[in-house]
């Protein structure tokens, strides 16, 4: 599995213009509705507020990754966005988020969505990644990044 598989440039937000949790959240279901306009923005807002009442999908360092599935979908779908003032997102290490990383899975497909989760932390882990995405200039400049980043680390493991 790559992130080209699930994600892509016309999918990924430049600037977020939101100043809260639930308007992040909005905004990047947006972006998936413009680019599959057979989702339903609302249903899938709750969804993933559901999974922040478990706990933040902030996980540190200025990421967040906010997720869950619906019953409708039929594949992996994902959008990234960027904040560049950061917004308070009750992130584990209390930091404002700056990168969000929003992925939807299929309702019955666990392992794809672990192995999907596990693929963007590792990418967002590092910090000179983290550094690149805050600077790039177009969604296909971001796009790049994390395609770029997903294949060396292939290379690395394979």
């Amino acid at each position: 599995m790559k992130v080209g598989d699930f994600l892509s440039p016309r999918v990924i937000v430049i600037e977020l213009g939101a100043e809260k949790k639930r308007e992040v959240l909005e905004e990047l279901c947006a972006a998936l509705v413009r680019a599959d306009p057979s989702l339903n923005p609302e249903r899938m807002v709750a969804i993933l507020l559901d999974r922040e009442k478990l706990g933040s999908t902030g996980v540190g360092e200025g990421v967040a990754i906010p997720h869950g599935k619906m019953e409708c979908l039929d594949r992996l779908i994902a959008c990234f966005g960027r904040s560049s003032k950061g917004v308070e997102f009750e992130a584990v290490d209390k930091k404002p988020v700056h990168l969000f990383f929003l992925l939807f899975a299929p309702e019955n497909s666990a392992g794809i969505h672990l192995k999907a989760l596990a693929k963007i932390s590792r990418l967002l882990k590092r910090a000179s990644v983290r550094q690149e995405l805050l600077s790039g200039r177009s969604p296909e400049a971001l796009y790049g990044i994390l395609t770029r980043e997903d294949s060396e680390a292939q290379t690395l493991q394979g």
